[in-house]
C-alpha cells in the first residue's frame, strides 16, 4: 500500500510540474503579447486561476501524506508515547471531519454551478470547484490509512507528532540526521 501512494504521489507531483509550466506559459506570454505586440491570451487569465486552485490542492494531498503541514507540537512533544498516539489519533479523526464538511461542500457547488459557463473559455465553472472534492477524497483516504496505522502500532515514535514547527528547524533536523554517525554513541546506550 505504500509503494501505492508514492506512486500515486509522484504522479500528483508530476502533474503538478505540468500545471505550473503551463500557467508560466500562459501569463508569461500573455504578459509579453500584451506589451509587445498589444494583444494577448484572452483565456490565459481563467486558466491560470484554475489551474492554481488544482495546483494548491494537489500540492496538500502531497503535504498531508508526507505530514509537511506546519504547525506546533509544543504539548504533543512532551506527552508520553500513549499520550501522542491518543493526540494523533483524535487529530486525525478531527481531520477527517473536516474533510467530510470540505467534500460535501465542494460536491454542492460542482452540482450548482455545473451548468454554469465560464465567462470566457465557456467551460463549466464546476472545474473550480472539483479541486475540493478530489482532495477531500484522497485525504479522507490518506487519513484512514494513518488511523490504522496509528491503532495496529505501525507508527514509530517519529511518526507521533505529525506537524513540523518551522521549515528551517525541518531542514535542520534532516541534515543533524544526515550528518549522524551510522554507529550509535556511547551515551545513546544508555
Amino acid at each position: 500500500m505504500t509503494k501505492l501512494l508514492e506512486r500515486y504521489c509522484r504522479l500528483l507531483e508530476g502533474v503538478m510540474v505540468a500545471m505550473l509550466a503551463i500557467m508560466v506559459v500562459l501569463v508569461f506570454g500573455n504578459v509579453v503579447l500584451r506589451y509587445a505586440f498589444n494583444s494577448g491570451i484572452t483565456v490565459s487569465e481563467e486558466v491560470a486561476r484554475w489551474l492554481f486552485v488544482w495546483l494548491t490542492f494537489l500540492g496538500a494531498i502531497v503535504a498531508l501524506k508526507e505530514h509537511g503541514h506546519l504547525g506546533t507540537d509544543l504539548l504533543v512533544s512532551a506527552l508520553p508515547a500513549w499520550g501522542k498516539k491518543l493526540c494523533l489519533v483524535a487529530s486525525q479523526l478531527l481531520m477527517l471531519g473536516v474533510t467530510w464538511l470540505l467534500f460535501s461542500g465542494s460536491l454542492a457547488q460542482v452540482k450548482i454551478n455545473a451548468d454554469v459557463q465560464a465567462p470566457v473559455t465557456g467551460a463549466s465553472v464546476a472545474i473550480f470547484y472539483a479541486p475540493g472534492v478530489f482532495f477531500a477524497v484522497s485525504a479522507a483516504v490518506l487519513l484512514l490509512l494513518q488511523i490504522v496505522r496509528t491503532l495496529t502500532g505501525q507508527v514509530d515514535d517519529k511518526e507521533l507528532v505529525m506537524v513540523q514547527e518551522s521549515e528551517d528547524l525541518a531542514q535542520l533536523e534532516e541534515l543533524h540526521l544526515a550528518d549522524a554517525p551510522s554507529a550509535a554513541t556511547p551515551a545513546a546506550k544508555r
